[in-house]
């Protein structure tokens, strides 16, 4: 008789039904605040850069000076921006084959729960707390050649002062140094949270079998903790990306260039310079190179991650 009552249900009674168990409310109240905060703070502004990016505009007043794709031309043809896209793909690279084995190296000696690996993990998380441009300006005291911490160095030493910010070949690593200092602690707590929670048991039964450590980091706590190190390595190529507070207090891009990212890049050659247009262009392929990691990564390696 249930079942056959149910049929007979009209479709206001069947909506006001599925109203009535909460979950269609539950969106109806919920979803339109986050579309409409999505629309004007994503959308919106995404739609607008792409709209500026065909004109030459300085930000001031209607843009009226179409160009279409020059932008774009000028982008491509540009060797600073083809050192920003290196820089970045160099940051990447630094971050999955130093930052994040450094983090894991870290994370296996003091994961377990104990006083003193808490005061070990609080001292290298300290600096991911820290925000980029206070950091950016403690290394950029430290590298200073007159009065920073080389300069005590080469001193003591009796040898003359390095100015590595100003030095062409050697600043981005400097700037790849700091960035490895500034973010490996936060890779360094997702590895622990992972690795506390692997079973103990598991653990235990690898050693009552013989295996050494080395054997059971290899093949029991690091198959584990898999879905953690991809998330983590997803974290490090969006940042990487988006790497920018840490480089302006450093070296603002110099010298000569050499040391930008897309992001500095769009900052210095497009806002500062008030070649909105310009900047616009290069957000929107600095936007479409993240949606694109963004969805290889998923299709690629989260879901293979999960499977």
């Amino acid at each position: 008789m249930a079942t056959a009552e149910t049929r007979r249900l009209t479709a206001p009674d069947r909506l006001r039904r599925s109203l009535s168990n909460g979950r269609v409310s539950a969106a109806l109240i919920l979803l339109p605040p986050a579309l409409i905060l999505f629309t004007l703070f994503v959308m919106l502004p995404l739609g607008e850069s792409v709209w500026y990016s065909f004109f030459s505009w300085n930000g001031y007043g209607t843009p009226t000076d179409y160009v279409g794709l020059e932008n774009y031309q000028r982008i491509a043809g540009h060797s600073v921006f083809h050192t920003a896209v290196g820089n970045t793909l160099k940051i990447v690279a630094i971050s999955i084959l130093l930052q994040m084995p450094l983090a894991l190296l870290l994370a296996l000696l003091i994961y377990r729960k104990t006083p003193t690996n808490a005061v070990f993990r609080l001292i290298f998380f300290v600096p991911y707390i820290l925000a980029e441009v206070a950091a950016g300006l403690i290394w950029s005291f430290v590298f200073d050649g007159n009065y920073g911490v080389t300069a005590s160095i080469a001193q003591s030493l009796g040898t003359e002062s390095f100015f590595i910010l100003a030095d062409r070949d050697w600043a981005f690593v400097a700037v790849m140094t700091v960035i490895v200092w500034k973010y490996f602690g936060f890779h360094m707590m997702i590895y622990i949270a992972a690795l506390q929670s692997v079973p103990e048991d598991l653990i235990e039964a690898a050693r009552i079998e013989g295996a050494k450590r080395r054997q059971i980091v290899r093949y029991v706590q690091i198959p584990h903790i898999k879905p953690a190190i991809i998330v983590s390595a997803f974290f490090a190529i969006i940042g990487a990306l988006q790497v920018f507070d840490i480089i302006i207090p450093l070296t603002n891009g110099g010298p000569s260039n050499q040391t930008h990212t897309i992001v500095t890049y769009l900052y210095t050659f497009g806002l500062t310079r008030l070649n909105i247009g310009f900047g616009s262009a290069v957000g929107v392929i600095l936007f479409i190179a993240a949606i694109t990691v963004a969805v290889f990564y998923q299709r690629f390696f989260m879901q293979r991650g999960q499977a």
